[in-house]
């Protein structure tokens, strides 16, 4: 990565990054309306979080402060969350990604947390319409996940999916839970990835479904620790289906 990118934390509501990173977001994942949407920045990065969450947008810019990527990660009472991490196309292969990924990895470490969640679509599980759209914008949901385990993601080895809020919304099944452990373990304890996702879904879930949710979430693990596999694999129990 050249020496002239920075990554920094934004704080400001009106900062004209978050718009720039906005429009990145949207031109880098091929399915948006899915993604916390950059409306939501300015309060995201003004109020810190609810409850126990506390949100981060970080930027990622050049010297003439054209921004090149950015993420949106939250810091949870015993783990981080990871919404989102995005790179202008123009700007990939420079070693963006990783900037940002280390930034976001010392703010988890320095608030005395155990690593790094986040989620991320297996490609098998894709429809041909997803596959489809995920060609237009030119991604490639197997190198996502390569990129992934080279940042130093385990697929969590348990049947996870995101629940969806509403009366009609439904789990989406495409889905791995990655964590990138802190100490370089390779399990991880099933009752942090229930304390982490029920602070996470709390927020649109609230906290009664995401209590139920996280416990489920659990009970499917069957296990105390959590195997964690190379980012590029889905669990066994896909694997088995």
């Amino acid at each position: 990565m050249s020496a002239s990118v920075h990554v920094r934390r934004v704080t400001d509501p009106n900062d004209p990054a978050l718009a720039a990173f906005g429009e990145i977001q949207e031109r880098s994942y091929y399915a948006p309306d899915m993604l916390i949407p950059p409306a939501a920045f300015p309060r995201l990065v003004s109020g810190g979080g609810q409850g126990p969450r506390r949100d981060r947008i970080l930027v990622a810019e050049d010297a003439p402060d054209r921004v090149l990527g950015g993420t949106v990660y939250h810091l949870l009472p015993e783990a981080g969350f990871s919404s989102f991490l995005a790179v202008a196309p123009e700007a990939r292969g420079q070693g963006v990604g990783h900037a940002l990924n280390e930034v976001r990895l010392e703010d988890v470490r320095s608030h005395g947390l155990a690593g790094l969640f986040a989620d991320s679509v297996f490609a098998d599980r894709q429809s041909a319409e997803e596959r489809a759209a995920e060609a237009r914008i030119g991604t490639d949901p197997h190198a996502r996940r390569r990129a992934l385990h080279a940042l130093g993601y385990r697929t969590a080895d348990l049947p996870y999916w995101q629940p969806v809020g509403g009366p009609d919304g439904g789990p989406l099944t495409d889905l791995d839970l990655l964590f990138h452990p802190l100490d370089g373990a390779d399990t991880v304890p099933t009752a942090l990835i229930a304390a982490t996702m029920e602070a996470y879904w709390s927020g649109w879930l609230g906290n009664s479904r995401a209590r139920r949710e996280a416990e489920a979430l659990a009970q499917r693990a069957g296990t105390d620790r959590v195997r964690l596999l190379p980012a590029t694999q889905t669990p066994g129990y896909w694997r088995a289906g």
